[in-house]
């Protein structure tokens, strides 16, 4: 029986840990974060689950946790996982992360978040090869099945030029919630340069900025702009675009939804800034200040509920993908569309928000492969870098959770 230790328990952990309680090949899940709290609200609910209250900042404190597991989730803040990592490295026991561990680039890190991927797959893959483990990163919905999806478009080409994601997230509550998943994540996330790959390289990008307008058909065929966006998907793929991605030269990560149009405003303002400020005799962070103002995201079934006993303004979606390049030596277009349970539809089937729907049954998704030993590779790779195999066992078993796409190829030329 295996040992699984999560660390952080907000939406994506708890998803995660609740799924792991119906595998069979599952003894224990180590539920651990600093809030104690939150930990206890969740172990109650679970059989196989103990809980364990750890400040992650500490890395001794983590390698205490993490003896004797088979498996390291990590669903904690970007910021802290280069004491997770290390301490999987420690232990000796594989990884999986949500995202790109943070904290590796020690000049401005804010500033500079992308080049920690190449530390990432340079010194922790070599790190990792040596104990003979595997270390996943970026394994949610986005990044995570977004990459699934985009090495799945990708296959109807037989060389690719660009490759565009959209996600567009319109769930909106009628009281006060901008975000249904961290906070902290969410306006870090919109502060930070973006990044695109762009004619082969890796190029920096205002916040909301170079907006490309679609009318996707899951949206009602309105025409929305979506925007640039700090996202991993543009930095792995294209490290990785000769090898994975048929040669593409451009790759973009577009978004919008309700998150945006909260968010923007505070950005043009400086109200996304971590550089304090002084007002009056006080020294002020504007990021802390608006992260204290925002409710946290509903994670257990009563606190959804009343939420949705409230109503709800929005409920759509979209999730796509769009490659160009040339098949048969025509230019074409493939253009991957996801279906996904909306909110009231994923409440309805697990108890879920649809953001703990998809992103955190995604995150599963990779756990799940890990306890199956679907991963062969040793060292570190990120969620785009499976093979042809592991894709389609990945999407098959998204299937299962009404995670579908769809795809149509139409000539360009």
């Amino acid at each position: 029986m295996k040992k699984v230790l999560i660390l952080g328990v907000g939406a994506q952990g708890s998803t995660v840990a609740r799924k792991l309680e119906e595998e069979p090949t599952v003894g224990e899940v180590i539920c651990a974060d600093y809030d104690g709290a939150a930990v206890d609200g969740l172990v109650k609910l679970l059989k196989k689950a103990r809980g364990a209250q750890v400040d992650a900042s500490r890395k001794e404190d983590i390698v205490k946790l993490a003896k004797g597991v088979d498996l390291i989730v990590n669903a904690l803040p970007v910021e802290l996982s280069k004491n997770v990592l290390e301490a999987a490295l420690e232990v000796k026991t594989d990884y999986q992360d949500f995202a790109i561990p943070g904290g590796l680039v020690e000049e401005n890190p804010e500033e500079n978040w992308a080049d920690g991927v190449k530390i990432l797959y340079d010194a922790y893959g070599k790190r990792f090869a040596a104990i003979g483990r595997t270390a996943l990163v970026g394994t949610g919905s986005a990044p995570g099945l977004m990459c699934v999806a985009a090495r799945r478009a990708v296959r109807e080409l037989d060389r690719c030029e660009t490759i565009y994601m959209f996600v567009y997230e319109g769930a909106e509550a009628k009281r006060f919630l901008p975000f249904w998943w961290s906070p902290v994540v969410a306006l870090g996330d919109m502060m930070y340069p973006a990044v695109a790959y762009e004619n082969g390289e890796i190029v920096k990008t205002e916040p909301f900025s170079r907006p490309v307008s679609r009318k996707f058909p899951e949206l009602g065929g309105l025409e929305i702009d979506f925007i640039e966006h700090a996202h991993d998907e543009p930095v792995y793929m294209g490290a990785n675009a000769e090898t994975f991605f048929k040669g593409a030269k451009n790759i973009y990560f577009k978004y919008g939804g309700v998150g945006i149009g909260f968010a923007k405003p505070l950005y043009r303002a400086g109200l996304l800034s971590k550089k304090a400020v002084r007002i009056g005799d006080q020294q002020v962070v504007p990021f802390d200040v608006v992260l204290a103002h925002i409710p946290p995201a509903p994670k257990f079934r009563e606190e959804i509920q009343e939420i949705l006993d409230e109503g709800l303004v929005g409920d759509s979606g979209a999730f796509v993908v769009e490659a160009y390049g040339q098949k048969d030596g025509k230019d074409v277009k493939v253009e991957l569309h996801l279906s996904a349970p909306g909110m009231m539809e994923a409440f309805e089937k697990s108890g879920m928000t649809g953001e703990m729907y998809q992103t955190g049954q995604c995150g599963f998704l990779f756990t799940k492969m890990f306890l199956e030993d679907k991963f062969t590779q040793r060292g570190l790779i990120s969620s785009d870098m499976m093979t042809e195999a592991q894709n389609d066992y990945y999407l098959e078993e998204a299937a299962k959770l009404e995670l579908t796409f769809s795809i149509e190829v139409s000539e360009t030329g």
